[in-house]
């Protein structure tokens, strides 16, 4: 019985330090519905997502300026609707980080383009 308990300890052990400790998140996504009135007032960005370019309105963009183009939002603008495009090699973790940074923008609406 004693070896036992040692086998079921050492797996414990094993199975504790081989696990991943790290956060996952969630983003959300929001879905253009068909035949949804828009608003004229809405101001639109058009941003294109590549593995390894970034293109904000067909100006390519560095990701870290991202952030400080939308800096720039005139107050009477209500929101700024985003659209973003995604070529055909974008991983999920890319996509990802440039949501992660969008939201952190006030007044962006972000709608992803599906395929």
């Amino acid at each position: 019985m004693t070896s036992l308990i040692d086998v079921i300890f050492l797996l414990l052990l094993f199975f504790m330090l081989s696990s991943t400790f790290s956060k996952f998140s969630e983003v959300e996504l929001a879905s253009a519905s068909a035949g949804a009135s828009g608003n004229s007032d809405v101001q639109r960005s058009f941003l294109k997502l590549g593995q390894g370019s970034l293109s904000l309105n067909g100006e390519e963009i560095a990701p870290e300026a991202l952030a400080a183009s939308f800096g720039n939002i005139s107050p009477e603008a209500d929101k700024i609707s985003v659209i973003v495009s995604m070529q055909d090699d974008v991983t999920a973790q890319r996509l990802t980080d440039i949501l992660v940074v969008l939201r952190g923008i006030d007044r962006l609406k972000i709608n992803v383009l599906g395929s």
